[in-house]
């Protein structure tokens, strides 16, 4: 049946999800309630429809409402991350220390959130680890129980870590129990990415020579994208993340061979997106 004359017909879903995006593409972050009277529909429906976004990799949920997932063009510096989410990290970190065993070989990779195992490291006994970190590398030095290899490779002083191919092939030499990756970005769709074709290699090369690959990505970052993709989520043996990733998000990674493992910040403090501050919409 045609619409009553001056009454616009419902729009299905795919229509009201497209018309979701673009008001998202046009504001970057709407509250529940703003796309409610914006679509004339329900709360409820607006929930769907934005885990419906989510698993497609096009939203992310926030507390209240939900962004447009954006591309990642340059990752933050060293001196940035190093203040971003703190018990978020040291939360990750110490649950993700839960796979570590004394005598064992152990990838950790550049960044501040691998840097925060550190400690768990250095209470055991037998323990090589392999880094491309110059700050875990130099934490690292003077344990006598710790013997430590570093990647070697072309330096990313902004990162103060070593990237390429030469590092690549330092990796390509060794047999590890365990590799903990970062990432700077993360989502089901796109996957474990980067902005730095420089990185692929040495992440690649880690997750290739490892038993086990663990991947360790705060929920700041999930939802945005880089160009250069490193890994699908279920090329990993566990994920770990923290309590502040969406609920759509968690129900998609149940659908992974890889373990998940959600760590929960001491005082609460809900992740910030200031993580990336050189986003695009999608």
């Amino acid at each position: 049946m045609p619409p009553e004359h001056g009454r616009e017909a419902p729009l299905i879903p795919d229509q009201r999800r497209e018309l979701l995006i673009a008001l998202l593409r046009d504001h970057a972050v709407l509250s529940v309630h703003q796309l409610t009277e914006l679509l004339g529909v329900s709360h409820m429906t607006v929930r769907r429809d934005i885990a419906a976004l989510e698993r497609q990799g096009r939203a992310v949920s926030v507390p209240g409402g939900v962004r447009i997932a954006g591309q990642l063009h340059q990752e933050p510096s060293f001196a940035d991350k190093s203040t971003m989410d703190t018990p978020a990290k040291l939360a990750i970190a110490e649950l993700a220390a839960t796979f570590l065993h004394e005598d064992t070989t152990v990838y950790l990779d550049a960044g501040t959130t691998c840097q925060a195992l550190v400690p768990h490291l250095a209470a055991l006994r037998g323990m090589t680890v392999v880094t491309n970190d110059f700050i875990t590398a130099n934490a690292l030095m003077g344990n006598p129980e710790v013997h430590v290899i570093h990647t070697g490779g072309r330096i990313e002083q902004a990162n103060r870590s070593a990237v390429g191919r030469l590092a690549a092939a330092t990796l390509a030499q060794l047999a590890l129990d365990i590799a903990f990756v970062s990432t700077s970005s993360w989502d089901l769709r796109h996957g474990v990415t980067t902005p730095s074709a420089a990185k692929v290699e040495v992440k690649r090369a880690a997750m290739a020579g490892a038993a086990r690959s663990v991947l360790v990505g705060g929920s700041a970052k999930y939802g945005s994208f880089g160009m250069y993709r490193v890994a699908g989520l279920d090329e990993f043996d566990a994920i770990v993340t923290d309590s502040g990733l969406p609920t759509s998000a968690r129900e998609g990674l149940r659908g992974l061979k890889a373990d998940t493992l959600i760590a929960e910040p001491p005082d609460g403090t809900p992740p910030t997106d200031e993580a990336h501050p050189a986003t695009t919409p999608a």
